[in-house]
């Protein structure tokens, strides 16, 4: 009798603690459902899909180059920024938010999410059979900023060329006025403590990865053939 007793006493306190301690929980959880609020999610970089097949900018930037800059330093950069995010505890929610506070930024999440932003741009303002001359708005817009697309060229391959060690030449929008410049490694227009600031409308790799299995240390080749395969339409897009 005394042992059925006791058993009775046990479980009946297992029984206590286990719904004090299961209640709040329950209450917590019907709480964050039943007020709208959704647990925040970390901001994760990806990696575009290219828009050609690795030899289809060809002669003008070759295939082994073109793998090699997608799969391998484009894909790490991916890799390296959600890692950044994840060990930074980086809780900004888009990327134009992170960009705006790329100076509070460690240096693996800026480069990294500038490489990642940077060739997601790259790719998609470059397109087989593409190059010459714009027209349209984007024609328009470089005549007015630059008298004639020759002077927007010239100035163009300057800023790419000028850019020592690795970095990027921009064409950017600011306050409807089209500027050119360059910024170093993989910082871009959009960063809060970029050298040049606006809406980026055209850029170009400058890195040697870029070019150095095809053109080795020549890279005013590069910038004079990366010419042909322009997209002008995704430029003008760009633009607005």
């Amino acid at each position: 009798m005394k042992t059925s007793r006791r058993k009775f006493i046990e479980s009946s306190l297992k029984t206590a603690v286990l719904t004090t301690i299961g209640t709040p929980l329950v209450i917590k959880s019907a709480s964050a459902y039943t007020s709208g609020i959704v647990p925040a999610t970390a901001l994760q970089f990806s990696q575009v899909k290219l828009p050609y097949a690795y030899n289809a900018l060809e002669p003008n930037i070759d295939a082994t180059t073109m793998e090699i800059h997608y799969t391998k330093h484009h894909a790490a950069y991916v890799k390296n920024v959600n890692e950044a995010i994840a060990a930074d505890k980086i809780a900004y929610g888009s990327e134009k938010d992170f960009f705006a506070n790329a100076s509070k930024l460690s240096p693996k999440a800026k480069n990294n999410g500038g490489g990642v932003w940077n060739h997601n741009f790259f790719w998609e303002v470059m397109a087989p059979s593409a190059g010459g001359a714009p027209t349209g708005k984007i024609a328009d817009a470089i005549n007015g900023s630059f008298s004639s697309f020759d002077k927007f060229k010239e100035q163009f391959t300057a800023a790419a060329m000028g850019r020592f060690g690795s970095g990027w030449a921009w064409l950017v929008s600011d306050g409807g006025k089209l500027k050119i410049g360059s910024t170093p490694n993989q910082d871009n227009p959009l960063m809060d403590n970029a050298e040049i600031k606006g809406t980026p409308v055209l850029g170009l790799d400058v890195w040697e990865h870029a070019y150095y299995l095809k053109y080795q240390n020549k890279r005013n080749e590069y910038v004079a053939n990366w010419w042909n395969v322009v997209n002008w339409n995704e430029v003008g897009k760009r633009l607005g």
